[in-house]
Order: structure tokens, then C-alpha cells, then sequence
């Protein structure tokens, strides 16, 4: 196996998984797109992302999944229908993309690897989302919406063309998470405990 190939392979599927966290179509459509026009290698799992039919399909799902989050309370429902889309989406996309190895450690990674780095930033873009709404009573939560969808398709588009660069604005991106949850988690327990 070439471990290049295979590291490069990881940094793609990891970097479009986070992204999957924050669309869970964005990153699917990119992948399809790659597949067919820039003929990026896909393994079996994945292969069927290069027909018409799922390239139609991924842009009309994209699309609607977009502007849907700008709906005030769909937002949230999105949020919980996307969380479990996304860990699957994440899973397939970095099984899909390694190289050919025996189906155990595809899907294991995939599993561990994709649906991680999809997890981890669906959560703290739901803590974000109920902190906008709980602080500007969903005023905000547009804006919100508007960066989510930037970072997807910009964190999509840098999976594929520099993924090394994209793996590292994911390390960057799970750091900054870190914080925003951390400083979350503090507002609302200095805000429960009684002053003296």
C-alpha cells in the first residue's frame, strides 16, 4: 500500500466529513463533482457519486438544505434530523475515498475517522445555533446559517484540491469548537449558580 496516497486519502475523507457537519450535502455534491470532472479515485463504496442521477439529485438536495436553514425553527429541526445524517454521510465519504484495503478497515475508519470529524463539528454547530437563538432570539441565527454554508463549501472545495491544507483548518476548526462549547458550558453554569 502507499502510505501517501493512503495519507492523502485520509486528509480528503476527514476534511469533507467535517464538513459534512456543517451541510450534510455539500460535501456529497463536491465529491460527485470531483469524481466526475476531475476524475478523483473513489473505491466501490463510493463510486456510485459520479452518475447523472446522484450528481441531479446531490444539487437539488444541496440547494434545498442551503436555504432551508435560513427558515427560523426549521433551523432547529434540521439540526436534529442532520446530526445522524451527517455521521453516516462522514462515514461513507472517508471509506469511499481510501484506497483499496480489506472492507474492515475501510468502514472501521470511515466509522471512527468520518463519522468523528462529521460528529464533532455537527455538535458544536447545534451549540452554536441554540446560543445564537438563546442570545438574539434567532435574530442571529442567519448569520450563523451564512457561515455554515460558507465553511462547507469552502472546506469542501480545499478537501479535494489541498486536502493537507484542509486537514489543518480542521484541526483548527475542532480547537475553536473546543472553545466555543467550553466557553458555552461556563456562561451556563456561572449564569445557574446563585450570586452569594
Amino acid at each position: 500500500m502507499d502510505w501517501i496516497t493512503l495519507a492523502i486519502a485520509l486528509c480528503t475523507g476527514i476534511s469533507l466529513s467535517a464538513a459534512c457537519g456543517f451541510r450534510v450535502f455539500v460535501p456529497l455534491l463536491a465529491v460527485s463533482a470531483a469524481v466526475r470532472y476531475l476524475n478523483v479515485p473513489v473505491n466501490d463504496t463510493l463510486a456510485w457519486v459520479g452518475s447523472d442521477a446522484a450528481f441531479v439529485c446531490l444539487l437539488a438536495a444541496t440547494v434545498v438544505e442551503a436555504l432551508a436553514y435560513y427558515i427560523p425553527f426549521v433551523d432547529h429541526l434540521l439540526d436534529t434530523v442532520s446530526a445522524p445524517l451527517a455521521l453516516a454521510a462522514g462515514a461513507i465519504i472517508t471509506a469511499g475515498l481510501l484506497p483499496e484495503m480489506p472492507d474492515y478497515a475501510q468502514w472501521g475508519i470511515g466509522i471512527i475517522a468520518g463519522a468523528g470529524a462529521a460528529g464533532a463539528v455537527q455538535a458544536g454547530t447545534t451549540a452554536l445555533r441554540a446560543t445564537s437563538t438563546v442570545s438574539t432570539g434567532g435574530l442571529g441565527n442567519w448569520v450563523v446559517t451564512t457561515v455554515e454554508n460558507i465553511l462547507s463549501l469552502l472546506g469542501s472545495i480545499l478537501a479535494i484540491l489541498l486536502p493537507v491544507v484542509a486537514i489543518l483548518g480542521v484541526v483548527l476548526l475542532a480547537l475553536m469548537v473546543g472553545l466555543i462549547i467550553r466557553r458555552v458550558r461556563r456562561h451556563r453554569h456561572a449564569t445557574s449558580t446563585p450570586a452569594p
